[in-house]
Parts: structure tokens; C-alpha cells; sequence
């Protein structure tokens, strides 16, 4: 007879705690699931997927656009919001419903409620039951940050109230440089919308090679979206149905909606972590965990963005299964993070994967960089000025490759290939030996063969 009434429990039906509950009770553990607000978590319910719908969506017209160079004449189309939420939130219903039906079926149980711990091994629900569990993983996952209170704050949506507007505003400004803002920038400036995007930083998407960085800037620039760095929003007034928001270069921006994008903290507060001994990382907020996702408590673990280490949804699903196989399924199964892909829906699209130039140039002794930039051939015709770029970075010493970049249509696609050759260790002749296949902008990864620049690390005195 055991004291426990569960072998797991996770709290936060994400995309992380739905694995480790799937694949822990496929052991024969005995999982409950609590999520107190909708099963999949952020990236199903508001942030990846209907994101990526949104992107989808906002594509339409600059195909309508280009049509006219192929010879298609289109008459004059119109979108309607209304329409685009609608069929969207039919879809994440949808995807709700089969996030439930496969945990269902693994076995494990599922509570809509909020779980917070009374002891190390005890939590309580909303609902009033308690629940007494062996093991425990907390996969709360993280929620928008608007960072320090200004006047006005109240006004602000974040990436959560996006989803739901009840209109397409005509002009909206946004506040971030990262993943988030540039892809709302744009898909609304796709949808019609006048955008202006606010950064404190230099340039946007801080972290990603310096050459991705400035060819969106340009790109972005070129669709008509505002950009305007080195400054922030200090203030937003509301007057009628228009907000003015104050930015601290002293120049100020009107519009029908302020969003800001600046960043996600994970969610740990109010779960009672004191009361179970769990630390939190000084370092970054989250949750401490070690190279399995264990806690500071040995029963209890933690996965994906609640730790806000590495904040990607397939992380946090590899983090679940790597615990759940090593948990209950008896295996030590280490998650690798040293080749993440990753990238940002935004229009040019970015796929990234590997090393920037920065990075590599402080880690080895040769670095070889290889780039192309050109229009693709769908413009010849479109008339679009757009531009492509692809990136390698190259280990001068080994000709191992180390990191790949492009900014381009479908980037995400590729890069998600590229990755597997790059985790391979896959070397620049092996790219070189590979067959091109024609007519593709693909192709130039293989046909780069002309070195743009090499760089040597100077030698410590």
C-alpha cells in the first residue's frame, strides 16, 4: 500500500508537462495533469500556433500582389479580422481537444485547476483536493513582461491579448526587438496595419549574427514598418479611442493600440516552491535545475520555460520525454542543447542554427565565413526587391561547419535540415560534394565556393 496517490504529478499542461505525463504513464506510472487555464500550454493556445496562422494570413496580400508579374490580374480583395480570429480559434480549440484526448489515452488524469505545493510531496488544488505525489515536475512554463511600471501601463497589451482583439487596429506601435515583435510587426503591417516598432537596443534581435540583423532591419524597412531604436515607450496616454505613447528620445507616436513584446519571465510565483524547498536560479529567474531538470529538491523537476534557460517549445518537449525516459522508463537520457535551431516568422523569415560569426570567432582560431545575397528569381518577375540571405560558418582549421543563417522564404524550413548535417559535424566539402539541385535558392549552400572572409585569433600575450 503506498502513501502516494500518484506516481507524477505535473503542474502546467504545456507542451513540456503533456510529453513527460504521455511517455511517464506509457511506463505504467500513475500521472495526474493539472492546468488551470487550457491544455497546450502557450505555444498551442496563445503563442506558436495561431501565430503562425496569423503569419499565414498576412502573406496573402503580397501574393496578390506579385500576381500581376505572372499575369494574373486579381480584383481588389478585402480581409476581414473577424473572420481570420474566428477560424483560428476554431483551430486551437481543435488542437486543445487532441492535446486532451492524448493524454487521455496514455493513461494520465487531467485536472482543471491550479496546483500549489503544501509540502515537498503535497499539493493543493483549486478545486480543494489534495494530492500527495512521488514525484513532481513543474512545467508552468512563462507569461509576458512589460517590464518597469510607467504611466499608462494599464493600457498595454501583451502577446496573451493579441489573439483576441475585437478589431485590426489601423495603427499599432510595438515595443521589443525580439522574436515576438518582429513577427507581430509583421503580420499586421501584412494585414494593412501602419506599424512602428520601438527597441531600447541599437538594432533588433539582440543575439543573432550581426548580418541576420541588419538584413531584416532592411527588409522590414523597405515593407514600410517603422523602426525606431535607442529609445523606449515612458509613457501612454489614452484619449478617446487613440493612445499617444511617449518615448524617452522626447518624440511620441499615436496609434489604436500599444502592444508591448519586451520579453517573458518564467511563471513561479504564487506556487508555493518555498513550502517544498525549491530554489530559483538567481542568475535568470526560473527554476534551478541541474543536466536532468532536477531541482534543489530530489523528487521534484522542472522543464522548459519555468527554468528560462533555453525558451523554445521543442526544448521543453525534449526536456519532458529526457525526464520521463529517465524517471520511469529507466534510462539516462541527457537533452543536448549545443544545436537548437531556431526561428522568427517574421517576413523576410529567419532560420537559424549553430554559431553566429561573433560567437565563433571567440571560441576558435580560424573562422571562414561564407555568404550569399541576392534576389531571388521570383522577384525577376514580381517586381519585389526583397532580398535572401544565406550564411555558413566555418571552422578554418577543421571545415566543420558550425552554424548556418539565412533570412529568407521558408528559412525555417531549411534550417531545420541544415541542423541534422550540422549536428552530424558535417564539414564545408561535404556541403561542396553535395549535388545541387536547380532552380533553387536552396542551392547556394552548396555552390558557395569563394570565401567572403577568414579571421584569426590573435594569440594571448
Amino acid at each position: 500500500m503506498t502513501d502516494f496517490d500518484a506516481d507524477l504529478f505535473v503542474i502546467g499542461g504545456g507542451s513540456g508537462g503533456v510529453r513527460a505525463a504521455r511517455i511517464a504513464a506509457g511506463y505504467g506510472a500513475r500521472v495526474v495533469v493539472a492546468e488551470e487555464y487550457r491544455l497546450g500550454g502557450t505555444c498551442v493556445i496563445r503563442g506558436c500556433v495561431p501565430k503562425k496562422l496569423m503569419v499565414y494570413a498576412s502573406h496573402v496580400h503580397e501574393e496578390i500582389r506579385d500576381a500581376a508579374g505572372f499575369g494574373w490580374t486579381i480584383p481588389t480583395a478585402e480581409f476581414d479580422w473577424a473572420t481570420l480570429i474566428a477560424n483560428k480559434d476554431k483551430e486551437i480549440a481543435r488542437l486543445e481537444q487532441v492535446y486532451a484526448s492524448n493524454v487521455e489515452k496514455s493513461g494520465a488524469r487531467t485536472v482543471k485547476a491550479r496546483a500549489v505545493f503544501e509540502d515537498p510531496h503535497t499539493l493543493l488544488l483549486s478545486t480543494g483536493e489534495r494530492v500527495r505525489a512521488k514525484t513532481i515536475l513543474i512545467a508552468t512554463g512563462g507569461a509576458p513582461n512589460h517590464g518597469q511600471p510607467i504611466p499608462g501601463i494599464e493600457h498595454v497589451i501583451s502577446s496573451n491579448e493579441v489573439f483576441h482583439l475585437a478589431r485590426q487596429p489601423k495603427r499599432i506601435l510595438i515595443q521589443g526587438g525580439g522574436y515576438i515583435a518582429l513577427e507581430f510587426a509583421c503580420i499586421f503591417a501584412g494585414l494593412g496595419s501602419d506599424v512602428t516598432l520601438v527597441y531600447r537596443g541599437d538594432n533588433i534581435l539582440r543575439g543573432f549574427d550581426e548580418d541576420v540583423r541588419v538584413h531584416v532591419r532592411t527588409e522590414m524597412e523597405r515593407a514600410g514598418i517603422s523602426i525606431i531604436t535607442g529609445c523606449t515607450v515612458t509613457a501612454v496616454e489614452k484619449l478617446g479611442e487613440e493612445y499617444t505613447s511617449h518615448l524617452s528620445g522626447g518624440s511620441s507616436v499615436a496609434s489604436d493600440q500599444v502592444m508591448f513584446a519586451i520579453g517573458r519571465h518564467p511563471a513561479v510565483a504564487n506556487l508555493g516552491l518555498e513550502k517544498a524547498g525549491v530554489a530559483i536560479n538567481p542568475d535568470n529567474g526560473g527554476i534551478a535545475v541541474d543536466e536532468h531538470c532536477r531541482t534543489s529538491v530530489p523528487h521534484i523537476y522542472a522543464v522548459g520555460d519555468v527554468t528560462h534557460r533555453t525558451n523554445l517549445t521543442p526544448v521543453a518537449i525534449r526536456e519532458g520525454h529526457a525526464f520521463a525516459d529517465t524517471v520511469f522508463g529507466g534510462k539516462q537520457v541527457q537533452v543536448d542543447y549545443s544545436c537548437v535551431p531556431t526561428a522568427v516568422f517574421s517576413q523576410p523569415q529567419v532560420g537559424t542554427v549553430g554559431l553566429t560569426e561573433a560567437q565563433a570567432r571567440t571560441l576558435y582560431d580560424v573562422i571562414d565565413v561564407y555568404k550569399a545575397d541576392f534576389r531571388p528569381m521570383k522577384g525577376t518577375m514580381s517586381g519585389s526587391q526583397s532580398r535572401i540571405l544565406m550564411k555558413l560558418i566555418v571552422d578554418g582549421t577543421t571545415d566543420r561547419v558550425l552554424g548556418c543563417h539565412i533570412v529568407g522564404p521558408e528559412a525555417a524550413e531549411l534550417v531545420q535540415v541544415i541542423a541534422v548535417a550540422i549536428r552530424m559535424k558535417a564539414t564545408k566539402a561535404d556541403f561542396d560534394a553535395t549535388m545541387a539541385l536547380h532552380p533553387t535558392a536552396a542551392e547556394e549552400l552548396v555552390t558557395m565556393r569563394t570565401r567572403t572572409a577568414r579571421y584569426q585569433r590573435e594569440a594571448a600575450e
